[in-house]
Formats: structure tokens, C-alpha cells, sequence
């Protein structure tokens, strides 16, 4: 099958979503950026909305912000989000800490949950392609917990499927950790469809959303997920460093306490007692003071989502992938290069991955050329299209020069 496209100008022209690509600050020297599914450029007015908050809320209201709003930052910010983009409704979704932490957090709770209910569930099941943070906090849990790992086989172009988590879980699981979109191949897993076989087995099931919070729409309470986790900083457009969300069903809010005790998620922080009793509801999940300053990009980034319409980020997540697609696909056999993607729009995330052995040595030299995409080994170029800041356009002079620097490598 090939996908075929209209010429650039003519999508660009038709995009309802193409006044979008001007509300991001400019980049000076870059003439494409293919790496939104790692870092998300600025929302324009961020800077602006910093210098406010330094001047106003920090320089001026001082200590008394925390009383005046930052306080409740977590649970607004993450419930905006849930609303925006993840399909939770309000009181299950916390924005704190980074998405290792988050992860820790949720994994270890939902697993020391279902052991303390069933002793013989001692298996945290992961899969071998998943990104490696996930990898290494389920490795480290279940090594601090005395569990067994359980791992399913992932093909990195195909992602994990029902079938294959069916095929490991069972009356010992206790959680499952995956991630919906696969960071390599973009390949989007049958949620609904695996968290019903999760629950079959008796297993609780955590959602890595990094690849897909704010490129794909996500349908946690739907799905009936368990918990979930997810980065601010690549679709979400909250900078580098941007804190993660996590999200916990609110049928586990009175079961399941997560580890990391902190004042913050005490449930009178002021009292300054003697021992820990958790906040009521998701509250519970924070740990520390909130990173205020961190969430005022991504308040920026998800309001910017809120407008344009997760559905409509969607559909042009698949016109650009579609239109890539359509440019590789006419480029001669000769170059050797593979797509390593979903062609099935149901199976496809926010990016695409190509495959070459030349691409780790072509990337320095397409970055010096303007053109950023990402790599990633052993031979996989990632076109991560941000659906809010990037022009059909974009994409067909980024794909040309990828073209001509293979071409050049290859004489």
C-alpha cells in the first residue's frame, strides 16, 4: 500500500489548524524541526509569562502565593489536563515530579497494593522495547520488593499486543507497565483491549503516555485504566524539565498509598505533626513542594491544546505522518530506506521512525544543515511532528534534505 498526499501548499492552505504554527517562537537557523516528541519548542508569551511571574506572583505576592493559588497548582493543572486530553475526570490527576519519579511512585503502590491482597501476585510485567526508564524503575522495584519480572517479547517495529499480553499474565501478575505510544515506532497499543486482559487476570495496569499526551487522544477512565503517567515537555510544549502527571483512578484512592511520603501529600501539611497520614484523594500523590516555577510554561502549552482540540491534533497528526509517508515512499529502493512505523492510522502515533544504517553518522550533519530530527539506535531516525508548530511545508523541505545528505553519504 502507498500513501499518497497533495502537494504541501495545498494542505497547508487547507489546515484548519494552520494558524497554530505561528503561535511558537521562532528558530532562528532551523528549517525543520522533527523532534517534538522529545522536546516541544516554546509557546509564544512564555518568556512573557515567566518575566510576569517573577515580577508578580514570586516578586511581588512573595510567600503569599502559596496561599493565593500555587498551593492547589497540582491538582488544577493535572485536572485541566485530564479534561484537555486524557479522558479523567477531575480529582484522579496530579502534575509533580518527573516521569521516573511519577512512575515509581504509581508502580510500586499499585503492586504493593495487590500483593498485600493476594500474596502470590509477585510479578511486574514490562516489556523488552519499552523505553528505558520503565525498564529500569520496574528492574529496581522489583528488586527493592522481592518481585519477579515478567517480560513480553516486543517486536520494535510492532509494538505489544493483546494477544501477546495474554500470553504472560495470570494469577501471579501484579502490574502491568506499558507504554501506549512505542517510543521507537510510534506504534500505538490497544489499550482497552489490554487493560481488559490485565483485569481478567486480576493485575493492575499502568499507562506510560509520554508519546501520547497531546498527539493522541487518550481515554483513561474509558479504558478503565489504573494508573498513568506521562512528560510535559514534548507535545505538551512545557520546556525541558517540565514536571510529568500522574493519574490513579479514584477507585484506588482509599487502597493504595504511594511510597514517597512527603509533607506536601500529608493530609494537614501545616500541622507539622508527628507521623504521616496521606491526604484525601490524588492529592495523596504529591510528595514535595510543587515545581511552580516549571508549571508555568505548561499551563501555557495546555491551554494552547485546549483551544485547537485534542481531535484536531489528532487529525492532523495523521495528515503529517500521512504526507511524510508519501514523500519516503517515492524516494528510489535504492536508498535503502524503511519505514519502521504502523501504515494503519488506528496503529499509528505522532511520529514516524525511519530506518538506515547511515543515520547515525548523517545526523550531525543534517543539524548543521537546520534540520533536526532525533536518533535513535541502532539505525532509527525519528520524525517527531508536532501537530501545533509544524507545516506540511516543513516537513517536505526536512525530508529533502534527509534525502540529499543519504545521497551524499552513499557516493
Amino acid at each position: 500500500m502507498t500513501v499518497t498526499s497533495r502537494p504541501a501548499a495545498e494542505l497547508d492552505a487547507a489546515d484548519p489548524l494552520r494558524s497554530f504554527t505561528l503561535r511558537f517562537e521562532p528558530a532562528p537557523g532551523v528549517r525543520a524541526y522533527f523532534d517534538g516528541n522529545s522536546l516541544g519548542r516554546p509557546v509564544a508569551g512564555t518568556a512573557e509569562d515567566m518575566a510576569r511571574f517573577v515580577r508578580e506572583e514570586w516578586g511581588t505576592r512573595l510567600i503569599r502565593s502559596w496561599d493565593e493559588g500555587w498551593m492547589t497548582w497540582p491538582e488544577r493543572l493535572g485536572d485541566r489536563l485530564g479534561e484537555v486530553a486524557l479522558g479523567a475526570a477531575a480529582g484522579q490527576t496530579v502534575v509533580a515530579d518527573s516521569t521516573t519519579v511519577m512512575l515509581y511512585k504509581l508502580v510500586r503502590a499499585l503492586a504493593d497494593a495487590r500483593t498485600a491482597q493476594d500474596p502470590q501476585r509477585r510479578e511486574l510485567v514490562v516489556d523488552t522495547d519499552n523505553f528505558p526508564t520503565d525498564r529500569y524503575v520496574a528492574e529496581g522495584i522489583a528488586a527493592e520488593r522481592g518481585l519477579d519480572l515478567r517480560w513480553v517479547e516486543a517486536d520494535p517495529d510492532t509494538g505489544v499486543t493483546a494477544e501477546q499480553v495474554a500470553a504472560v499474565v495470570g494469577e501471579r501478575t501484579a502490574v502491568v507497565l506499558l507504554s501506549h505510544v512505542a517510543y521507537r515506532s510510534g506504534f500505538v497499543a490497544d489499550a482497552p483491549a489490554i487493560t481488559r486482559t490485565v483485569h481478567h487476570s486480576g493485575g493492575h495496569v499502568v499507562w506510560d503516555l509520554s508519546h501520547t499526551v497531546g498527539s493522541v487522544p487518550a481515554q483513561l477512565d474509558d479504558w478503565g485504566a489504573d494508573a498513568a503517567v506521562g512528560c510535559g515537555y514534548k507535545y505538551l510544549n512545557g520546556g525541558p524539565g517540565a514536571p510529568a502527571f500522574g493519574y490513579l483512578a479514584a477507585r484506588h484512592h482509599d487502597s493504595v498509598r504511594q511510597p514517597v511520603q512527603g509533607w506536601l501529600g500529608r493530609q494537614d501539611p501545616f500541622e507539622m505533626g508527628p507521623g504521616y497520614v496521606p491526604a484525601a484523594g490524588v492529592r495523596a500523590l504529591v510528595s514535595g513542594t510543587p515545581p511552580v516555577v516549571s508549571m508555568v510554561p505548561l499551563w501555557r502549552g495546555v491551554e494552547l491544546l485546549a483551544e485547537a482540540g485534542i481531535d484536531a491534533v489528532r487529525q492532523k497528526s495523521l495528515a503529517l505522518t500521512d504526507h511524510a509517508w508519501s514523500i519516503v515512499d517515492q524516494w528510489p529502493s535504492r536508498l535503502g530506506v524503511q519505514v519502521a512505523s504502523p501504515r494503519e492510522h488506528q496503529r499509528r502515533g505522532g511520529h514516524l521512525t525511519l530506518r538506515h544504517p547511515s543515520f547515525r553518522e548523517a545526523l550531525p550533519v543534517l543539524w548543521q544543515r537546520g534540520v533536526i530530527p532525533d536518533f535513535r539506535a541502532p539505525d532509527g531516525l525519528r520524525l517527531g511532528l508536532s501537530p501545533l508548530s509544524t507545516t506540511f511545508a516543513e516537513v517536505e523541505v526536512g525530508l529533502t534534505e534527509i534525502r540529499a545528505v543519504l545521497e551524499e553519504l552513499s557516493r
